[in-house]
Order: structure tokens, then C-alpha cells, then sequence
């Protein structure tokens, strides 16, 4: 089993930064890769960000390429998400997950843990 906890979520004004951490424990952080998603109102939890186990490969959803970057410290059993130049449309709830393969995914089915989510609210 894998416990996630989000944190860092809050509400900003337009080109803010924001910074969302996500502490795991569990099994072996190490050991699996890790993604970010999100959900805004009336919409479908969408990707957002992944990182494979060791933290060497990432990607990224086309909306947030060039403002979000996600990194992560398995020393601490934390994944990162720095989000920056933020827009309205970034509004939703965001979802650490945790996937039991190693490599880095943008597909949802192929995370086997979630975190509880923490809202992120972006006024013009």
C-alpha cells in the first residue's frame, strides 16, 4: 500500500506561481514513478505531469509544458509540482498519483494510488 498526502494548494491571481508537494509512504518511494493530474469543475480529471522512478525522465501535458515543472526527492518520499505564469484555466483540483511501474505515464488506468487532491484557484 501507498498513502499519498497533497499539500501546497491555494488561490492566486493570474501569472502567480504556486508550488504543490505530495509526501508518500508506503512502499519504497523509489520503486515507482509518479504523476500529477487534475480536475476542474464540470470536466474530467485530466494529466498534467510524470516522472519516472528515478526522477531522470519527465513529462508533460502540451497546456502546462514551459510552466509546470514536477521533480522529486526519494530521500524524503516527496514528488514536487512548481507550477508558474498560472492561468485561470489551471483552476482544479490537483491529484498526486503513484504508479507501481517505473516508468513515466500520462495514463490515468496505469496509477495504482491517489492522493486525496488539493484545490489550486487562479483569478484573472
Amino acid at each position: 500500500q501507498v498513502q499519498l498526502v497533497g499539500s501546497g494548494g491555494g488561490s492566486v491571481q493570474a501569472g502567480d506561481s504556486l508550488s504543490l508537494s505530495c509526501a508518500a509512504s508506503g512502499r519504497p518511494f523509489r520503486r515507482y514513478a509518479m504523476g500529477w493530474f487534475r480536475q476542474a469543475p464540470g470536466k474530467e480529471r485530466e494529466f498534467v505531469a510524470a516522472i519516472n522512478y528515478s526522477g531522470s525522465n519527465t513529462y508533460y501535458s502540451d497546456s502546462v509544458k514551459g510552466r509546470f515543472t514536477i521533480s522529486r526527492e526519494n530521500a524524503t518520499n516527496t514528488v514536487y509540482l512548481q507550477m508558474n505564469s498560472l492561468k485561470p484555466e489551471d483552476t482544479a483540483v490537483y491529484y498526486c498519483a503513484a504508479s507501481l511501474g517505473y516508468s513515466e505515464s500520462r495514463y490515468q488506468h496505469e496509477y495504482n494510488y491517489w492522493g486525496q487532491g488539493t484545490q489550486v484557484t487562479v483569478s484573472p
